[in-house]
């Protein structure tokens, strides 16, 4: 069976990604956030989109089974599969998303040798970012740009969201300039992700994904820290679902859906 059009959808614990594919051409994608009711929202997204082979990923995909039948895979190996997809020599891929960070290594084709995974503490993940940027006065958008314009980074102690943000704090009323503390502020979570990677394994260009990918500081600190080049691709937020998407019409081209 050869299917035209399938459809990969990650269901996030902040936002949700939807791609379709016509046969190797992206016809559609979404994001939109996860919020108390995905469901409706997809349902409102796969309406045109009936009975085209499907894979779920993500937080959320067991939820997406449930309700309308999905495959399911999980989001180390959709994420790999789209990476590969985007840029087929790389081997290192950094995701870092709301709740969680990840480092996989890939290997040719999409599959992948090893990952590790952050999804025990805020720490290192968007939620962090979105926390210290409202602290400081910053808009999500603003924060990256801001942190960029400073001339060096305050030192940041904490990487506990708690007790960060009360340093934060104790940093403005005692003066430090607020750019200062942001830069800061990415340095630890550059730290925290880039603790993740194997010492041998950022030897080519690194693919950063995922919304924080969207940060233009992170992705300068993380190129810093780890001498090599990262690589974003267009739209970060939509590689997982891509690579569920990917997935979807592999089973299908072997008649597994």
């Amino acid at each position: 069976m050869t299917a035209s059009r399938t459809v990969g959808i990650d269901l996030g614990s902040r936002t949700t990604e939807i791609v379709a594919l016509d046969g190797d051409r992206i016809a559609f994608s979404e994001v939109f956030d996860t919020g108390h009711d995905p469901l409706s929202r997809v349902s409102e997204c796969l309406a045109h989109l009936d009975r085209c082979p499907t894979v779920a990923t993500g937080y959320g995909r067991h939820l997406l089974r449930e309700r309308f039948g999905h495959d399911t895979v999980t989001e180390i190996s959709t994420c790999a599969r789209g990476v590969a997809r985007i840029r087929p020599d790389c081997r290192l891929v950094i995701d870092i998303g709301g709740q969680d960070s990840k480092v996989i290594l890939v290997t040719p084709g999409g599959g992948f040798d090893d990952f590790v995974m952050n999804d025990r503490c805020a720490a290192g993940t968007g939620r962090f970012l979105e926390v210290m940027a409202t602290a400081l006065g910053y808009s999500i958008d603003e924060f990256g740009p801001e942190a960029l314009a400073a001339d060096r980074p305050a030192k940041i102690n904490s990487m506990c969201t708690v007790f960060a943000e009360s340093e934060v704090v104790s940093l403005i009323t005692s003066g430090e300039d607020r750019r200062r503390i942001a830069l800061g502020l990415h340095h630890s979570v550059v730290d925290r992700v880039a603790a993740m990677v194997p010492a041998d394994a950022a030897t080519g260009e690194a693919m950063l994904v995922g919304g924080v990918a969207k940060n233009p500081c992170i992705a300068a600190v993380l190129e810093a820290r780890l001498r090599c080049a990262v690589g974003i691709p267009d739209e970060p937020q939509i590689v997982s679902a891509l690579g569920a998407a990917l997935i979807a019409r592999e089973r299908a081209e072997a008649g597994e859906a």
